[in-house]
């Protein structure tokens, strides 16, 4: 199973999930990868759609485990998200939450806690920034609330095991 990118070819899921440093393991799978990141504008106007294929593959690539590539994925979508738009913090919290799980399977539980405390920082600017009133962005579908409180009882824990990782897309509202 993959995600459609527009409802016609599916993205393929990377053949395996790459891991810093790891021995005797490949470099990430790049073109499966850059198949996604092809999907993303120059620059989004206004906001990042939250139906947006690149956006969804890369938070369901995070719950699949592919923690390294849904990084990837969702700096391309950043990078592409309006400047000082509020979907560029969540953006940060989701990357910075990925990177985190990353850590977390690479057994850095203190670099995970650190990074869960990124996210959460990231979030809690997000949460005193004025929210545009409708629209189908990424910031008015995605539960900021329940990822802080994740977040937040993950940071509460003595200490952090690769089970400890978060999901992301499990979270959004469905749409």
């Amino acid at each position: 199973m993959s995600v459609p990118p527009n409802g016609h070819v599916p993205l393929p899921w990377p053949q395996w999930a790459y891991v810093p440093g790891a021995t005797g393991e490949p470099d990430a799978d790049y073109p499966t990868l850059d198949r996604a990141k092809a999907l993303v504008p120059s620059a989004f106007r206004g906001y990042v759609p939250a139906r947006h294929p690149a956006l969804r593959y890369g938070l369901t690539l995070n719950d699949r485990g592919y923690f390294w590539e849904a990084q990837e994925v969702l700096e391309a979508v950043w990078a592409a998200a309006p400047q000082g738009g509020r979907e560029r913090i969540l953006l940060r919290a989701c990357i910075y939450t990925a990177n985190a799980n990353l850590r977390l399977r690479m057994q850095k539980p203190h670099s995970a806690a650190r990074l869960f405390g990124e996210a959460l920082a990231e979030l809690r600017v997000l949460s005193s920034r004025k929210a545009a009133s409708g629209g189908d962005g990424f910031v008015e579908s995605f539960p900021i609330p329940a990822l802080s409180a994740l977040l937040q009882a993950k940071l509460g824990r003595p200490q952090l095991s690769k089970a400890d990782w978060v999901a992301l897309s499990a979270i959004v509202r469905s749409q």
